[in-house]
């Protein structure tokens, strides 16, 4: 994967922090650091319990208190927006990736400094939490999508390519070679992106530090290239992406075994082997000839820009929480890909969840720039159209100059 220059530097102690403020010596601040300094930190219910104890070590070593808030996950983004300007919002949330344009153009979250330690966490989890090449947050999961296949009748061989996995499945007499969630008549360029991305057609150009630009990169012959390949496999041409498939008719064909192939994430898992098919995951084949590359959603701990102990949460951020053990708690507490390489490559030993790892190394993140959430619809919209039976190429290009136009 790609390094990005984020130019993060070694975090000094809390300890030489504080007494180069104060001007007193190490040893004073070593035996005040942090007393009666209360840290608030906004989680959810699941990752609660795995905080406290990276909490309680806190602590007992710096004689600061962490008050947890338990909170639902998904009020915690307007919340932290209305309430850290007011100075009521907490010092750490935890928080998703793509959350991250908002906080910025709010002004809610402060940059983090994970020195040394960034190189321990997987390349596209510092990737997500970086806007404008600084990083925002310290990344702890990855969820993403790969290729679920059923061994009964392809066997556990990744196919490398769109054409070696449809005549694998062909001469295995499946009834379909691949089934795909195209959510009906909705649209799902989500689980669509790793073969779009295989063709050299990202739906924003990033920058050298892994940020995204404004630049929609779906245009041109790449994108082109893509829309005429699902033009080719919808209604009009062989028919293995349909619009008729929705996220549960998915995964009914894949676990009846008339699928012999998928793509999905480990959320569909418990599905798609509840009639006791047997699988495999893998990458994403490519279609294009460059690497399917899917998105990856990463979670996360932002700092308040508004925190009055800065330093002490950095500090909690990147010597409590960035650590194996409290990494492997986290973990342990809410399964999910890990964004600590270590824990990675230490749970891929279930070849399951190896396969999502193996294809979340080859992703890159879910755009978090606000233009985002004008992309979806036009690009779904587009793509519906498409495999039901509209000319490629001239549907493509419109929905390009549309969302252009959108993102002014």
């Amino acid at each position: 994967m790609r390094k990005m220059g984020i130019g993060i530097v070694a975090i000094a102690s809390t300890a030489v922090l504080l007494a180069g403020c104060a001007g007193g010596s190490t040893e004073e601040a070593d035996s005040t650091e942090g007393s009666g300094a209360v840290l608030t930190v906004w989680t959810d219910e699941n990752r609660e319990p795995a905080i406290e104890a990276a909490a309680a070590a806190f602590e007992e070593e710096t004689g600061a208190k962490i008050e947890l808030v338990q909170k639902n996950f998904e009020d915690i983004r307007a919340d932290f927006i209305s309430q850290v300007p007011t100075g009521e919002g907490p010092d750490i949330t935890i928080g998703a990736h793509d959350w991250l344009g908002a906080l910025v153009a709010a002004g809610v979250v402060d940059t983090v400094d994970l020195g040394e330690k960034a190189d321990s966490f997987e390349q596209v989890a510092v990737d997500a939490m970086t806007y404008d090449g600084q990083l925002y947050a310290l990344p702890y999961s990855l969820e993403t999508i790969a290729l679920v296949q059923n061994t009964d009748l392809v066997g556990e061989e990744a196919p490398a390519t769109w054409d070696d996995m449809i005549a694998a499945a062909q001469g295995a007499g499946a009834e379909r070679p691949i089934v795909i969630n195209t959510a009906g008549q909705t649209g799902d360029a989500y689980t669509m992106y790793g073969f779009q991305t295989s063709f050299g057609a990202p739906v924003f150009q990033q920058d050298d530090t892994g940020s995204y630009t404004t630049e929609v990169g779906m245009g041109g012959a790449p994108g082109e290239a893509f829309a005429t390949w699902l033009g080719a496999n919808g209604t009009n041409g062989t028919g293995y992406i349909s619009t008729t498939i929705d996220y549960d008719t998915n995964n009914e064909l894949f676990a009846s075994g008339q699928a012999a192939y998928t793509v999905q994430g480990p959320w569909a898992i418990e599905a798609l082997t509840a009639d006791g098919v047997n699988v495999a995951v893998n990458p994403i084949p490519s279609a294009g000839g460059e690497t399917a590359a899917p998105f990856v959603g990463v979670q996360g701990f932002y700092l308040s820009s508004q925190s009055e102990n800065a330093l002490l949460a950095q500090e909690f951020l990147v010597n409590y929480l960035a650590t194996p053990e409290a990494q492997k708690a986290l973990y342990e507490a809410d399964p999910r890909i890990p964004a600590w390489s270590e824990l990675a490559e230490e749970v891929s030993s279930d070849p399951i969840i190896g396969g999502f790892v193996a294809s979340s190394q080859n992703g890159v993140p879910m755009p978090s720039i606000p233009e985002m959430g004008a992309v979806w619809d036009l690009w779904n919209a587009a793509q519906v159209q498409i495999i039901g039976g509209a000319d490629p190429v001239s549907t493509w290009n419109q929905m390009v100059t549309d969302v252009e136009a959108a993102i002014g």
